[in-house]
């Protein structure tokens, strides 16, 4: 499966869904690692089994094993790092926000791949997750970077892109 054979199976009423997932792989904003990076973690993080194995098939070409880790890394610990900063920055009580969070997460120091690389990954998969205090915290370590606000709008609109093929295929099989 590929990003084709996801086209073709979003119906007519996500035409624009459809069209905005052909724009993917020839966005030129980003580096072919950035991108399939992108494509991998958010597909993992739409959590629809359909869209996680199509995207990376469609990646794992252009990306060593390495890196195909790192992307998975990085959705994986984003998983877990936005359900506890989302509920740390929303809960009313203050007390949360001074305890250590005690969850190992070395993978954000050492990723594997390039710093840069993976915070992208990550300040997508968490506008998929929706936790504000990661999204933050990511995009300001990526502009203290030197990362043009032009990428790290890119890789936002691959992750609503990417989150919207799965709504649109979930949308399709209740019909």
């Amino acid at each position: 499966m590929s990003i084709d054979s996801l086209k073709s199976r979003i119906p007519d009423f996500a035409k624009d869904v459809r069209l905005n997932l052909s724009t993917l792989a020839s966005d030129e904003t980003l580096t072919p690692q950035q991108k399939y990076g992108l494509i991998v973690a958010c597909g993992i993080a739409t959590r629809n089994p359909e869209v996680k194995a199509a995207l990376e098939a469609e990646a794992a070409p252009h990306l060593s094993p390495a890196v195909l880790a790192a992307a998975k890394s990085a959705a994986s610990i984003m998983a877990m790092n936005n359900v506890y900063y989302r509920f740390s920055h929303l809960v009313s009580n203050a007390e949360y926000r001074t305890m250590p969070a005690k969850l190992r997460m070395n993978v954000i120091g050492n990723p594997g791949v390039d710093k840069v690389d993976f915070e992208l990954w990550s300040l997508a998969v968490s506008a998929i997750n929706g936790c504000g205090m990661c999204m933050d915290s990511h995009e300001a370590v990526l502009r203290k970077a030197n990362v043009s606000a032009e990428v790290i709008q890119a890789s936002v609109r691959f992750a609503a892109i990417i989150q919207s093929v799965a709504v649109s295929l979930e949308a399709a099989e209740a019909a």
